[in-house]
């Protein structure tokens, strides 16, 4: 007997319709599954056999045969359990599909229960394009399919559950989730810039980072609250929206990254890698390409602590997705593109022992020792940073001080204003932020009087600056004056964008 049951497998972002097709007929007892499954897949078949008979079914002593279709797109993971151990009860004919138009997705265990998968989300999503007329998932995942709106969601725990709502045995209420609601709930961080004591110009260079959306590099001794602004940045970008907030939640719905309590990311990413990540961990890889850090921080941040310690040929690896906002990975059976639209921020000491140039520290390092240290980071990638900032110690008589730092909500407001200027600005041209200027857009947007050309011109000549560097500056001047609401980019603005280019020469140049 044949029967088939839908499911669905992941792309790169996207997601598509699996047919599972089953067929069961005499001969020696066999499991086979076709179509490229990989390994995870194969395996399925113990699984399912277990399933089915510690569900108080009957396994067939047959000759099975599975074809996933479409035949020639590799299918990976466990989410194709339950659709096959249905297909396998619906053949056999202990249970009917009937003509609802379902999608199911599952992992089982062997006795029975069904256990979360990953990229429910963008699975759901192609069901509803699709016109299905729900989804079968496991409990755990509901919320998260829940989001998709149209599309009726059935929670199971087992398979014996599965098979009893099929045969109407079962009542299974649909899921109902409001999305919207439950983005305005979540829109709040733990964290906030008023814990931070001192380093007002560090906050002020950071300000000016999340008004466009621009690069920073964070120097300073240990201990002088590096990582401390970082974690707070988030909390001064402009709040995300709903189109944001479900193209995140679907990237770590692919990753398997999301709690079942909370299927929403409402709040900008923040990604810390440990500095031993490999290139595939951090912009994605695998046979399958799967999302790296780079995705992972899509619409937020992507923080590089202790930057020297990664590996050389890793930071590379992040010139083409800062340039791009885009990573393509391509192998022999798939080239799969992601999104890694996020601002870059990293943090560093300025030597190994973390003291040279500090006032109340001795530094024991050596010249070569610190030039060595320096010239793990290269120069393209640094010329891809648009601020520089140094972060010296915190003094006592800050740390002391009880009169709170400026909140996050306060500096998140002028950041939004920036934000508004610069989206009329390039409404209808795709770019986001002024970070993203191409130089078409230079040249409109950010015209210099003589004062500015020529406090620029010096500078760019007594630095040694790039070209590239020549670009950075300007669109951080532009995102000055868009935070004092000024329609031109003035001599004072131009001064301050440069004082974010100096440390490069200060330190890469000694």
């Amino acid at each position: 007997m044949l029967a088939t049951a839908l499911s669905g497998a992941l792309f790169g972002l996207e997601a598509y319709i699996v047919k599972v097709e089953l067929d069961v007929s005499d001969g020696l007892p066999t499991f086979n599954i076709v179509g490229l499954p990989d390994a995870a897949v194969r395996e399925s078949k113990e699984r399912v056999a277990a399933a089915i008979r510690n569900s108080g079914f009957s396994f067939p002593p047959k000759r099975i045969t599975a074809n996933l279709a479409p035949a020639d797109i590799r299918k990976e993971g466990s989410a194709l359990d339950l659709p096959l151990a249905l297909a396998v009860l619906a053949a056999t004919g202990q249970i009917p599909l009937g003509e609802r138009k379902l999608l199911f997705l599952g992992e089982l265990s062997l006795d029975g229960t069904v256990r979360p998968v990953r990229g429910v989300l963008p699975i759901a999503m192609c069901a509803k394009e699709e016109g299905l007329e729900g989804v079968v998932v496991p409990k755990e995942n509901a919320l998260e399919a829940g989001i998709v709106e149209g599309i009726k969601v059935y929670p199971v725990g087992s398979l014996a559950e599965a098979a009893g709502f099929l045969k109407g045995a079962v009542q299974i209420d649909p899921v109902r989730y409001d999305v919207r609601d439950a983005f305005r709930r979540s829109g709040g961080y733990d964290v906030d810039f008023s814990d931070v004591k001192g380093q007002e110009h560090v906050k002020r260079a950071l300000e000016v980072a999340a008004a466009g959306g621009h690069n920073v590099i964070m120097i300073g001794p240990p201990g002088s609250g590096k990582t401390m602004l970082a974690r707070r940045l988030p909390t001064i970008l402009p709040d995300m929206t709903l189109e944001e907030a479900l193209e995140t939640t679907k990237i770590h719905s692919i990753a398997g990254l999301l709690p079942p309590d909370k299927p929403l990311i409402a709040t900008r990413p923040f990604r810390s890698p440990h500095h031993t990540v490999s290139n595939a961990g951090l912009v994605g890889g695998g046979t399958i390409p799967r999302p790296g850090e780079v995705s992972l921080a899509h619409n937020g941040v992507l923080f590089l602590d202790e930057l020297p310690e990664f590996r050389r040929d890793v930071l590379e690896v992040l010139r083409q997705p800062l340039e791009e906002g885009v990573v393509t990975i391509s192998r022999a059976t798939a080239t799969v593109t992601y999104p890694a639209n996020f601002m870059l921020v990293c943090a560093m000491n300025p030597c190994p022992c973390g003291y040279y140039g500090d006032r109340t520290r001795r530094c024991r390092c050596t010249p070569s020792q610190i030039q060595n240290y320096i010239s793990r980071i290269s120069g393209p990638l640094l010329d891809r940073i648009d601020i520089h900032v140094e972060v010296p110690a915190v003094k006592y008589s800050d740390l002391a001080s009880d009169r709170p730092g400026e909140s996050s909500e306060r500096i998140r407001e002028r950041v939004q204003r920036a934000r508004e200027i610069q989206r009329e600005r390039f409404k209808g041209t795709g770019i986001r932020c002024n970070a993203d200027m191409s130089p078409k857009e230079l040249r409109e947007y950010c015209k210099l009087d003589k004062s500015s050309h020529e406090l620029l011109r010096r500078a760019i000549t007594q630095l040694g600056l790039s070209a590239r560097a020549y670009d950075r500056i300007l669109k951080v001047s532009r995102t000055i004056a868009d935070l004092e609401g000024s329609e031109e980019i003035r001599p004072e603005h131009v001064s301050e964008a440069i004082q974010y280019r100096s440390l490069d020469r200060q330190y890469w140049m000694r």
